[in-house]
């Protein structure tokens, strides 16, 4: 009984070191971010869903801390879809009511990284799981896999260049589905040229969205009004 009891002390313990090691380790990933108080970013993005195929458009992509976020065409128009998403990863960290667990060790285009699930503690919170697929040494975000309770399921892809000091990516590659997906009315009607009522998307039928980053203006004002 007794050996027993240890062993299980010893497992516990275990536990709850790894656990300290995922909750620093997001702790230094979100630190890496606070670094940047607003930026203002240009570069291309590009839609390909089953209901829009359009060509790679310039964008003004803007963040102010804590999670105000937007991206938007030269005419001012929204492009990016409704709800839930978290482009800028300090959104997805900001929110310290979670609890950081280990999930193992993979390799995300060659590059080796600790799995991370971050399980929110509010049950009101829209996020329901988060999987992160974290680059220990350089203490970036790679790869993100995100579950809604009104969006479903996304996945975000990182790239990362010359800004990666600040935690920012050159290149986002965002992948969602079709069905679960709400895409701002703006989108719809700039694509929907026919004026007829557009099928349903296929089930599991997946959306794609990459941005490309030209350069970031970082920690410079930000005009309030672009976030309206």
């Amino acid at each position: 009984m007794k050996k027993f009891q240890l062993l299980t002390l010893l497992l516990l313990c275990c536990t709850l070191l790894h656990a300290q090691d995922e909750a620093a380790l997001i702790r230094a990933v979100k630190a890496r971010l606070d670094q940047v108080n607003t930026y203002q970013a240009t570069g291309t993005l590009t839609i390909d869903a089953a209901f829009i195929k359009a060509p790679a458009s310039g964008i003004t992509a803007y963040f102010k801390k804590p999670d105000q976020f937007a991206i938007k065409k030269g005419d001012g128009l929204s492009i990016l879809p409704k709800g839930g998403i978290s482009i800028n990863f300090s959104t997805l960290l900001g929110n310290e009511n979670s609890t950081a667990i280990g999930a193992g060790n993979a390799v995300v285009r060659g590059t080796p990284v600790r799995i991370v699930k971050l399980l929110p503690l509010d049950a009101n919170s829209d996020v329901v799981l988060s999987t992160l697929y974290i680059d220990v040494k350089k203490e970036l975000v790679h790869k993100a896999q995100v579950t809604t309770r009104n969006n479903g399921s996304y996945e975000v892809d990182l790239s990362y260049g010359r800004y990666a000091t600040w935690g920012l990516p050159d290149k986002v590659i965002f992948t969602f589905n079709t069905r679960e997906y709400k895409l701002p009315k703006g989108i719809a009607m700039e694509y929907d040229k026919g004026g007829t009522k557009k099928p349903a998307p296929p089930k599991d039928q997946k959306g794609v969205i990459t941005v490309v980053y030209a350069n970031y203006a970082i920690n410079k004002p930000v005009d309030e009004r672009v976030f309206n």
